[in-house]
């Protein structure tokens, strides 16, 4: 079952949450709509979700495959609906929690106790609780609660999964195991899928495609490969993961001022002052701080001549080398850059020559 919304604009009094948003969900995917806190994400997913309908008269659309539902209510559309919250009932156990929506149907539609029964059973084993029908949600952890929503969710047979940041109110070791489970799980059932979250790892990890939404509109779409590899504005890059910032003057080549330069810190390498590859490097900077716990080193500089912070990521092996310390000169080689002059994106290979020494008058990690 595809989604498709149509110039979807919402405002609550003065203040405009979506703003003329489209958007396209393939039937059987995954899709994360990823952004700050008042970017319009969530209020995009109430309004497929028949939870928030959009502003009359302006046009908006929301189809499930070729069937309208934009005035459709939230009971009539078909949808699985996860809160953060869990929103199960403490009272119930959890086979009487998963049975909700069923028993509610009218008695015409509502499957027999033995279906029912057999329903639960099979729920509970797609999400590996199989044994846990009589607990109550006190009696479960975090991540079980969660999903005993997602099978309450899906009881129902919904046409489509909506989850609105199922797992913000859960630790870091339990989100982890959950998007690994929840991508599993996708992959298994095929349902569509619109998820709403603000962690850009969650969304990298966990969707087939990734709408990167700011200031109610999208910003961009793509895999999560392309919108972090080829972001399509500044938000973009610095909203996916860490990055230099930089404001970028004099030296380069094409000719023309440059409103910024991105740097990641993986793509920024580090070589000793007097390195013979001294003539690539973009600037010499101080080393701050090294930290190594971790897969990777993570180094703090400064520039020497603008006092400019910034970060560059390295192997372990690589500082053993370099065998840095606070205090330390070192040449910095910018491999990969992204530019927006006026707007537009320009990738820069500094490797090829397409690049060379920046004022750096910027703005540091971003």
């Amino acid at each position: 079952m595809s989604i498709r919304a149509l110039n979807i604009t919402k405002s609550f009094g003065r203040y405009t949450a979506l703003d003329h948003v489209s958007l396209e969900v393939p039937a059987g995917k995954l899709v994360s709509l990823l952004g700050p806190s008042g970017s319009g994400k969530t209020t995009l997913l109430r309004i497929l979700a028949g939870l928030e309908f959009p502003d009359p008269g302006s046009g908006a659309r929301v189809f499930f495959h070729e069937h309208e539902v934009t005035a459709t209510p939230a009971g009539r559309r078909g949808v699985g609906f996860v809160f953060q919250h869990y929103a199960l009932f403490r009272h119930m156990t959890v086979a009487d929690n998963i049975a909700f929506g069923i028993r509610a149907r009218p008695r015409a539609q509502r499957p027999g106790q033995e279906q029912i029964r057999e329903r639960i059973a099979t729920l509970l084993q797609l999400v590996q609780l199989d044994g846990l029908q009589q607990r109550y949600p006190s009696e479960l952890s975090g991540g079980q609660r969660q999903r005993v929503a997602l099978a309450r969710a899906l009881a129902v047979d919904p046409k489509v999964l909506l989850l609105d940041e199922p797992f913000g109110a859960l630790d870091a070791k339990v989100r982890k195991d959950l998007r690994r489970w929840l991508r599993l799980f996708q992959e298994e059932i095929k349902i569509t899928t619109v998820f709403v979250t603000h962690d850009q790892e969650e969304a990298l990890e966990l969707a087939d495609a990734v709408v990167v939404m700011n200031n109610a509109r999208i910003e961009q779409v793509g895999d999560p490969q392309e919108v972090y590899d080829r972001p399509a504005s500044p938000f973009v890059i610095e909203f996916l993961g860490n990055v230099n910032r930089i404001t970028a003057g004099a030296g380069h080549t094409t000719g023309s001022s440059m409103d910024a330069l991105y740097v990641r810190p993986h793509d920024v390498d580090l070589q000793p002052v007097h390195s013979a590859e001294r003539h690539h490097y973009a600037l010499e900077a101080r080393v701050q701080h090294v930290f190594s716990a971790g897969n990777y080193a993570r180094v703090s500089l400064e520039g020497t001549g603008n006092r400019e912070p910034f970060e560059a990521e390295i192997s372990r092996a690589r500082l053993s080398e370099l065998a840095l310390r606070p205090g330390d000169h070192v040449a910095v080689v910018f491999r990969h850059v992204r530019l927006f002059p006026k707007g537009e994106y320009i990738e820069a290979d500094v490797d090829k020559g397409r690049l060379v020494t920046p004022s750096f008058e910027g703005t540091g990690p971003a």
